[in-house]
């Protein structure tokens, strides 16, 4: 989590370039941050919590993992959850400062950047394999095969290895930092190193968080789309509907987490060459960064939206499971018989599947 009350290495100080430093009271921006980020965290924990659990509760009782897009999907809600576990703790730090001790901000602040990064490596991995499944021709649908299942548990635990790994610096730089104002939970680091870290690792999760998954979003949906124009007839207008899937997914994603980029290239060039001297604007780059960083979390919310909910595969599933819920909480459950979904999946099958094929067929949340 950022620290919204620092600037460079000391609480409520500017720097100039001669080393020189001026007080730059920031109470007004702790006043903000104690009324708007708790209500953010407490939507976005919310709405977040009943939406990727509904995901886990589906894909673990009623729907089998049949592409890395489900196991990433389902990876994903894990991902989100974790995320927003965390957020009552910032809540709390932001209304009565950090209170829980140096190991907990440890934890707290490596779960929540290693859970936000996992989350952005997955979406590109699902456009990954999206595009997979559509460029690939295939004459039919062979039975996943064990090393299949293997290769895609090989990835997904590299994404969250590679995530974790380029987390530790928040598990072990940070620690809570005490001053007239109270506590915080921020990394701290050595004098000789602060500059360099602090940009580098801005750098890097702007690589990371941004970069990475939206060029590779871009790049797989762009050639998904160039496969799509080449259908012919009715089947080419049912899948330029699950294009505009895609399309949704990319400006969400676009939407939610270019703000919280453009802030955080700002923090990192003001680290490196000190171009905020002024105390107003670093007020207004703070406030920018609170802002936009809950906006960016409210993808934890949108995601089961995206790529699950909208999927012909997953309703189904989804309507059975509150169904039975219902039949559970009523007086006495009733057995209705399943009905098979009609799904139009992202792959270009030059046979007609039959019913009983579509039964084996890669489940694809990018349905209409």
């Amino acid at each position: 989590m950022e620290d919204y009350f620092e600037d460079e290495d000391s609480l409520n100080e500017t720097y100039d370039y001669d080393e020189y430093y001026t007080l730059c009271d920031k109470e007004a921006v702790r006043s903000f941050g104690s009324v708007f980020l708790p209500i953010m965290y407490a939507v976005v924990l919310v709405v977040g919590l009943s939406g990727n659990a509904l995901v886990m509760v589906v894909y673990t009782s009623r729907l089998r993992l049949r592409t890395l897009t489900d196991v990433c999907i389902l990876n994903l809600a894990v991902s989100d959850l974790l995320l927003l576990f965390t957020l009552p703790f910032w809540a709390a730090d932001a209304v009565h400062g950090w209170r829980l001790g140096s190991a907990a901000c440890k934890i707290t602040s490596f779960v929540y950047s290693t859970n936000f990064s996992c989350g952005m490596l997955l979406l590109a991995c699902v456009s990954v394999d999206r595009y997979r499944a559509v460029a690939q021709v295939t004459r039919g649908r062979p039975g996943i095969s064990s090393n299949v299942k293997k290769q895609w548990l090989l990835v997904c635990f590299a994404l969250w290895a590679t995530a974790s790994f380029l987390s530790l610096p928040e598990l072990i730089f940070s620690t809570v930092k005490h001053s007239h104002y109270g506590t915080s939970c921020t990394a701290v680091y050595p004098i000789h190193m602060a500059r360099a870290a602090k940009s580098a690792l801005e750098l890097l999760e702007v690589i990371l968080r941004f970069l990475v998954p939206f060029v590779v979003m871009v790049v797989c949906y762009s050639c998904v789309g160039w496969t799509l124009s080449r259908e012919a007839g009715g089947r080419r207008q049912r899948k330029w509907r699950a294009l505009r899937v895609l399309l949704a997914v990319v400006a969400v994603f676009l939407l939610t987490q270019l703000p919280y980029t453009v802030v955080k290239l700002s923090r990192m060039l003001d680290i490196i060459y000190a171009l905020v001297t002024d105390c107003e604007t670093s007020k207004h780059l703070d406030r920018a960064l609170q802002v936009t960083e809950s906006l960016a979390l409210t993808h934890a919310c949108i995601n089961p939206l995206l790529y699950a909910f909208m999927g012909s595969s997953f309703r189904p599933h989804l309507l059975k499971t509150v169904k039975h819920l219902g039949q559970r909480l009523g007086s006495r459950p009733r057995h209705t018989p399943e009905e098979p979904a009609v799904e139009i999946a992202l792959n270009n099958c030059s046979q007609v599947q039959s019913q009983s094929d579509s039964e084996d067929q890669d489940t694809s949340t990018f349905t209409i």
